[in-house]
């Protein structure tokens, strides 16, 4: 890894996972501050590809994406991966991907952005949007949610145990002012919730849910794992990186129904190829070690899945 570069989570576990071909075609399904990117293309041949895809417009017109930009086997395109069929059909690669890779949630350089609204511990605008030129900030969601929509939430995509406590104060504090920063969502949970799990903060799980349901992202994540089946070819490999229980919970079912082939209602006529399995699962889930948690504190709650498309 270059000296100042950004590090990516469980690096040599992605290689491994991704089995690289010399010539293959890959997608970096998430590209944040490129630090997969660039393992991937050292590991590629001259005749390899790789597709990179942030939904983040400061992530495609990054430092680290302009140093890229020069190696000919390289592209970046603002996307979400839920749009990942429609990218590579438009290059003419279904069923020619050698590997897709999805490092999920929150990149560093976002929570590491005041403005973006991602961190409670920096005081900025409560946007939280990562595609910051769609959909609404996270001020104007929580200005007309309801009380009982937004306990649901975070009950839902936090697993936040005052859900009801912490939406009750929410709707009665913008009934004052209303919350339109970092600082004051931090500081109002902070207050109402009873009781501080050890060594994590009480917004993390709030702020965790409104971020999820902001960018759509676990609808996002099921839309681009069924996509990526369809794009890869045999042997072709998915490696997903998942920060949370719901995004992995995800994942572990897809893969396992995908490797267990289709299953349908006794006596419903169903064609013979609906029951072939698509994927294989290679290995079992893997975490970071010891060392590597040490030196990139983002590792410590990665869990990583490998799965490969089946002929």
């Amino acid at each position: 890894m270059r000296a100042g570069t950004h590090l990516p989570v469980m690096p040599d576990e992605v290689l491994q996972g991704l089995a690289i071909r010399q010539n293959g075609i890959y997608i970096d399904g998430t590209f944040g501050r490129g630090g997969h990117s660039r393992i991937i293309l050292d590991a590629l041949g001259a005749d390899g590809r790789l597709l990179a895809l942030d939904k983040d417009a400061s992530a495609v017109t990054s430092n680290a994406a302009a140093a890229l930009q020069d190696d000919a086997r390289f592209e970046i395109e603002q996307a979400s991966f839920a749009s990942l069929a429609e990218i590579v059909r438009r290059r003419g690669w279904l069923g020619e991907v050698a590997g897709v890779l999805m490092d999920l949630g929150v990149s560093s350089p976002q929570l590491d952005q005041p403005e973006r609204g991602f961190s409670f511990l920096k005081d900025g605008a409560l946007d939280m949007r990562m595609n910051v030129n769609q959909g609404i900030t996270a001020a104007q969601w929580l200005a007309d949610v309801s009380e009982q929509e937004l306990a649901l939430v975070l009950k839902q995509y936090g697993e936040e145990r005052f859900a009801r406590r912490i939406a009750r104060a929410v709707i009665e504090r913008r009934a004052i002012e209303p919350i339109a920063t970092t600082r004051q969502l931090a500081e109002l949970i902070e207050q109402t919730v009873p009781v501080r799990e050890k060594n994590r903060h009480p917004a993390t799980r709030c702020f965790q849910a409104i971020r999820i349901v902001i960018n759509q992202e676990l609808d996002d994540l099921k839309k681009a794992l069924e996509q990526a089946v369809t794009i890869l070819k045999p042997g072709g490999r998915l490696v997903v990186i998942a920060f949370h229980s719901l995004e992995d919970r995800i994942v572990k079912r897809f893969f396992r129904d995908e490797a267990q082939g289709g299953r349908f209602p006794r006596g419903l006529p169903v064609p013979v190829d609906a029951y072939r399995p698509r994927l294989k699962l290679t290995g079992k889930a893997q975490r970071a070690g010891d060392r590597e948690v040490a030196a990139n504190i983002r590792a410590r709650s990665a869990i990583l899945r490998i799965a490969e498309r089946l002929p």
